[in-house]
């Protein structure tokens, strides 16, 4: 699949939720208002904070509202979707009635003549050895099968416990080094390189790291340029500064857009 376009938005790692109303309010906003002005639009990954099977979507009346406001845009411009680490068990049912497209983890775009590699992130976090073990049992389709098959609450249950643990590790890790942590949890120079250099690129956008910034990197002789997407939060405004920023390429380059501000 050849994708090209004259413009386009990028925006990651909403962890849409009830739990955060403002968020999602945000997002409907952007899916009406904001999204429908470019020729396409790129969800990399981690829309929704966990995603148990397309099936339990139906009981969520949440998660009816945001794929109504999908469909909606869908109606209106191009509109992709890749897999994170928090909903890759979105399945063709949740596609095919939002009008999404699914990308594959990594995939090539051209926006306004310019080639950009596109991934969720969680993949070039390749120093965190244990989450990319449990990344690569959790892809098997013969696993997810398994999954589906118990019941949604065991579901839920055994979503709730894989964030709480995450959390925990996360939060033991800045105990432990918070200098050692920050490294684990960031993706590497070689990941970067490595999936650059398959797709011959030179501009690697993706999130998932939760740290917005436009990096100029290289290694070796090998260059390039990585844009990294803001997760959002409009909802914990104690822990950390409200954030909801998406990545807008036009015929006049790269810039981040403040969705708070706009």
């Amino acid at each position: 699949m050849s994708l090209q376009f004259a413009s386009a938005l990028f925006i990651s790692d909403l962890h849409l939720t009830p739990s955060m109303p403002l968020t999602a309010q945000r997002f409907f906003d952007f899916c009406e208002k904001d999204a429908p002005k470019v020729d396409a639009v790129f969800i990399l990954g981690d829309l929704f904070e966990y995603w148990v099977g397309d099936d339990a979507s139906s009981q969520s009346p949440f998660q009816q509202e945001v794929k109504r406001a999908l469909a909606n845009l869908a109606n209106k411009t191009k509109t992709f979707y890749m897999h994170g680490n928090r909903d890759f068990l979105i399945g063709s049912d949740f596609l095919k009635k939002t009008g999404m497209t699914l990308l594959a983890d990594p995939t090539v775009v051209e926006i306004s003549g310019e080639k950009y590699v596109l991934c969720h992130g969680d993949s070039l976090c390749t120093a965190d050895v244990g989450y990319q073990v449990f990344r690569t049992w959790v892809r098997k389709s013969w696993v997810q099968k398994l999954f589906f098959q118990l019941p949604v609450s065991w579901r839920r249950a055994i979503a709730n416990h894989l964030r709480s643990n995450s959390h925990a590790q996360y939060q033991r890790g800045i105990r432990n080094s918070y200098a050692q942590n920050q490294i684990k949890t960031n993706v590497t120079l070689e990941a970067c390189g490595a999936i650059l250099r398959a797709h011959s690129g030179s501009n690697l956008i993706h999130g998932h790291t939760h740290l917005p910034n436009h990096h100029h990197e290289h290694l070796g002789e090998q260059r390039w340029q990585r844009w990294v997407l803001s997760d959002w939060d409009l909802d914990h405004p104690e822990s950390t500064s409200p954030r909801s920023n998406a990545l807008l390429i036009n015929n006049q380059g790269v810039r981040t857009l403040d969705l708070i501000k706009t």
